[in-house]
Order: structure tokens, then C-alpha cells, then sequence
């Protein structure tokens, strides 16, 4: 919020509150579009990934990063140029539909609200983790931090703010990892390479279970729970609640997973060492294709995301902010993999708990001690923090333009209250999933904003054929068959690889869009204007 503060005193029209008048630097915008992208999934999740799914997870950096270069081939320079405030504003000036442009700005909301609300809860969760304070104390903290930053400064404040958060991430992100490494000594640094299979507990180990979790017991066991006397378990099936803290000894073997995630490879194993996703899913190759094209081309369609090419002073400036944001990216994701190895070798046990998005602040704790584990869990912390806040910041920016630019009359004061109304909508919403995971609800957003708004720019951008009618049906057709079959894959609970192709849809729900797009427009009528709009989005930028 200081640091923001310097983006009031500049905010005096909506261009400033949401473009900050287009006079944003690409250094600065790379910084700050970098900042706002490394959001939970990316400072936590990545690195819970790979434990919990193995190294087919690096693949998650690798589409997260590809996206922009995608958006530096096919996005940035024509983008800025259509001179729009928003992507429905986008929509509305290629198209000429003030309809589409409402709808547009629903979808917006759609994804925003997928992608906020499991960064508020991550912040919660995190907070109640490292200091034992109340779940909602967190949740209401960093919603009320960000509506009021927004509020105040718009978006030269959030430009300010998330790239100052881009710098302190990346400190606090690799400073950490390296002194890790180095405090682990030779003898781990090798154990990384090749993670030992995870089918004894070599240490007495409290296994705290977040959600309602089946196990399966292959020997008998003796555990304790919460505390209790011990309890000699049968081989065989056996339920852990939410919130439960099962302590196993030294020596007893590991339980399997069952129900839903019997799936999963265990960590170190054959099937969690194989270098593609859902190994045990009997489809690997389409689930690793299908995370690329919703990571890759999601990235694309994120409006929080997009609109940051609308602050750059012209098409080649945006341009050589998706350069160098591509440069940030690929330097910061080296350090999710240093974390999720670590954490496999360190803090397996996670994977049972189904707590391995708290594996990064749970690391120092267990290869050092005294103070400087509590210093590197508060370095870890903070940035963890500051990876909530610069996602939260973007998009309750995105949220805000959507309710109070494109669905109702527009107005500086409008778009202030906007944001602390919204940032207020958000907190019951996140008490309401205190249980959702955090990478999986990011993937669905990246998946709904794949099947939306990648089609629409792609096509709006490079095809002058497209007309409004096309986007619209197009549009809708990939929110509902994307949102559809995740909400489809949770309800029933399908396994192989028509329950993988329901729960990460991308793979068939982005070509649809792209299809009912053409195929839509193909039928209909060109607008007369059609060629003209596309040329004046494609003319070179005038030498200054």
C-alpha cells in the first residue's frame, strides 16, 4: 500500500485507473505484468506439484512461459493498437457489438473470480500455517490490502506494486532455494537427482490431513490420532478426517491412496519419475498435451494479463515487454524445481495430506533449525505473500473494469467503489472454499480463458472473416463445454482417459471455440469495415 501510493496523486481520469494513461515504460511493464503473473500456483504450487504428480509437473512452467511468447508472435502490437481499455472494450471496437462486449465482460468476471478467490484462500492458509492465527484473519487482511491499494491508485498504483512485488518475489525466492542448497550438504543435493520411492516412513512423522482422505493399509500399523493413545490398524481400507493429525513411527510403511486418488504415483516411484502428467491415468501424453494448450494458450486469454499491453505507450513497446517478460519468467521458474525436489526427498508425506501446496514454508524447518529456519520461512512467507497480492491486485483490476467499464456506465468514482465492493464480495467467497486446491482452480481458469478469450483475439486479431455473431457463439460454446466438463469431472468422479479429458478439457474445448467460430462467421456477414479495422491493426507504429 506505500508503495502505491505514489500512483494517487496521478490518477485523475478512468484511462489512468485502468490504462494508467498509457505511459508505462517495458521494463516497468515487464516487471509488473511478471509480478502479477506469479501468482500462488506459480510460488507454491509448482513446487507441490512435483511431488504430489511427479516431473511431468515441469511442465507447468514450460506453459506458463510459453504463453507469452505466443502473446509476443500473435498478441501485444495489434492489441495496443485497437486503442481499447479492456478486452470487451477489444471485442466491441473489432466487432461492433455492444452485446458482445457485455458478454465479453461477463466472462471476464467468470475467470476472475476462478483465478482471485483461490489466491485470497492461499493467502489464508498460509497465514494460519506459519503463525497459528484464524483462517479468516488472513482472508480478510489481503482481500481488504488489495481493494483498498486498487481503489486508491488504479492502475499506475498496481503498476508500482507489482513490480516492485516482482523484485521481492524473485529475491525471496531464489535467496531462500540457494541457502537451502547449500545448508543440505552433498549427500542431499545427490538424493535430489533420484528421490528415493517413498514406501517408508524413515522418521516419526505427524501427517496433518486437510481434506477427508482414504487410505489403504497393506501391513498392520500402529498410529496415533490427534494425540490419542496409539490404535493398532488392520490391514485394509481405513478413513482419515479433515483436520486430523495421524502420527506415524519410524519404520511403518507407508498407506496407499484410495478413492479418487489411488491414482496418484507415489512420490520418487516409476510412475512419478516418468517426465509426462497423470502417469497412473492411463493417458499421459494427452494430459501433458492438454495442461500446454490450456497453460499456453490460457495465458493468452487472461484479462488481467491482456490488458497490461493497453498501458504500453505503443505497439512496439508492447512488444518488447512481452520480450522481456518471457526473460523474468524463465529466471524465476528454475527455482520451483530446486523446491519441488527438495520437498520430494524432505517432505513426502505431503502427498498424503493432501497439503503440498505448504511444502515450500515447511522446508527449513526440516533441514536446519533455531533462527535461521524461522528466517527463511519468513523470507519464503513474505514472498509468498507478495505472489498473492500482485496476482489479486491484477485482477481485481480486470474485475473491477469488466463490472464498472463494460456492463454499466463508467466513472472514476464508479470504478473505486467497484473494486472495494468486489474485493468485499471475495472474502465469503473464500471462507465459503477454504478446502479448494489452489493449483487445480488456477488450471480451470487458465482453461476457461483458453476456450474464451484465446480464440476471440487470435481470430479478431489475424482473420478478417470473423464477425460478432462467430465470436459469440464461438465464446459461449467453449464457457460452457469448458466449464461444463470440469464441473462434470468433479460431479461424477470418472477415471481414465475420459475422466482426464473432462477434468483438463482444454485439449478439445479450445479447438471447438475455434471451430464454431469459423464455421459461425463463414455463415454470416463481413462488415464492409471489416478490412480497414484489420489494416489499422497491423500498420507499423509511426517512428517518433
Amino acid at each position: 500500500m506505500l508503495v502505491g501510493v505514489r500512483g494517487v496523486a496521478a490518477m485523475r481520469t478512468t484511462s489512468d485507473f485502468l490504462v494508467a494513461s498509457r505511459r508505462t515504460s517495458p521494463m516497468l511493464n515487464a516487471a509488473a505484468v511478471s509480478g502479477e503473473y506469479l501468482s500462488a500456483a506459480s510460488f507454491l504450487g509448482i513446487a507441490g506439484l512435483v511431488i504430489k504428480e511427479g516431473t511431468g509437473a515441469f511442465w507447468y512452467p514450460v506453459g506458463f512461459t510459453a504463453g507469452y511468447l505466443l502473446m509476443l508472435t500473435l498478441v501485444a502490437a495489434p492489441m495496443r493498437r485497437t486503442g481499447a481499455l479492456t478486452v470487451p472494450g477489444f471485442a466491441e471496437a473489432r466487432l461492433g457489438s455492444r452485446s458482445l462486449r457485455r458478454f465479453c465482460a461477463v466472462v471476464v468476471v467468470v475467470i476472475a473470480m476462478m483465478y482471485l478467490v483461490p489466491q485470497i484462500v492461499a493467502a489464508g492458509q498460509l497465514l494460519t500455517l506459519v503463525s497459528g492465527v484464524d483462517y479468516w484473519v488472513g482472508v480478510v487482511v489481503s482481500a481488504l490490502a488489495v481493494g483498498v491499494t486498487l481503489a486508491l491508485g488504479g492502475m499506475r498504483a498496481a503498476t508500482y506494486v507489482q513490480a516492485f512485488q516482482f523484485a521481492l518475489k524473485l529475491v525471496l525466492f531464489a535467496g531462500p532455494a540457494i541457502w537451502l542448497l547449500l545448508l543440505a550438504g552433498p549427500a542431499l543435493r545427490a538424493e535430489m537427482a533420484a528421490p528415493a520411492e517413498f514406501t517408508t516412513f524413515t522418521r516419526e512423522t505427524p501427517v496433518d490431513f486437510r481434506l477427508d482422505t482414504d487410505l489403504v493399509l497393506t501391513e498392520p500399523t500402529t498410529v496415533v490420532i490427534d494425540g490419542g493413545p496409539p490404535v493398532r490398524l488392520t490391514p485394509g481400507p481405513h478413513a482419515a478426517y479433515a483436520d486430523q493429525v495421524w502420527t506415524f513411527p519410524e519404520g511403518a510403511p507407508v498407506p496407499e491412496l484410495g478413492g479418487d486418488r489411488a491414482s496418484l504415483p507415489v512420490p520418487g516411484g516409476e510412475d512419478w519419475a516418468l517426465p509426462l502428467l497423470g502417469s497412473g491415468e492411463g493417458a499421459p501424453l494427452l494430459a501433458t498435451w492438454s495442461l500446454l494448450v490450456a497453460t499456453a494458450l490460457g495465458t493468452m486469454g487472461l484479462p488481467h494479463v491482456i490488458v497490461r499491453f493497453h498501458t504500453s505507450p505503443d505497439g512496439r513497446a508492447a512488444r518488447r515487454t512481452a520480450a522481456i517478460t518471457v526473460a523474468m519468467l524463465g529466471t524465476f521458474y528454475l527455482f520451483p524445481i530446486v523446491y519441488g525436489l527438495l520437498g520430494t526427498v524432505l517432505t513426502p508425506e505431503l502427498y498424503l495430506s493432501q497439503g503440498t501446496d505448504t511444502a515450500i514454508v515447511t522446508l527449513p524447518g526440516r533441514i536446519t533449525g533455531g533462527s535461521t529456519a524461522a528466517t527463511l520461512t519468513a523470507l519464503l512467507t513474505a514472498g509468498a505473500f507478495a505472489a498473492f497480492l500482485a496476482t489479486s491486485l491484477g485482477l481485481l483490476l480486470a474485475l473491477s473494469g469488466a463490472l464498472a467499464h463494460d456492463l454499466m456506465p463508467s466513472g472514476l468514482r464508479r470504478l473505486r467503489l467497484t473494486a472495494l465492493a468486489a474485493s468485499a464480495v471475495v472474502i465469503p467467497a473464500a471462507l465459503l472454499m477454504v478446502r479448494v486446491d489452489v493449483s487445480a482452480a488456477v488450471t480451470s481458469a487458465f482453461t476457461v480463458a483458453a476456450s474464451t478469450f484465446c480464440p476471440l483475439l487470435v481470430l479478431g486479431l489475424w482473420w478478417k472473416g470473423l464477425t460478432a455473431r462467430g465470436a459469440y457463439a464461438g465464446m459461449v460454446a467453449g464457457l460452457v463445454f469448458s466449464a461444463g466438463a470440469m464441473g462434470l469431472a468433479a460431479v461424477t468422479g470418472l477415471s481414465g482417459t475420459a475422466g482426464m479429458l473432462l477434468a483438463r478439457p482444454a485439449l478439445w474445448s479450445v479447438p471447438l471455440a475455434f471451430v464454431v467460430m469459423v464455421l459461425v462467421s463463414l455463415g454470416d456477414h463481413v462488415p464492409s469495415w471489416a478490412e480497414d479495422t484489420m489494416l489499422r491493426l497491423h500498420l507499423a507504429d509511426r517512428e517518433k
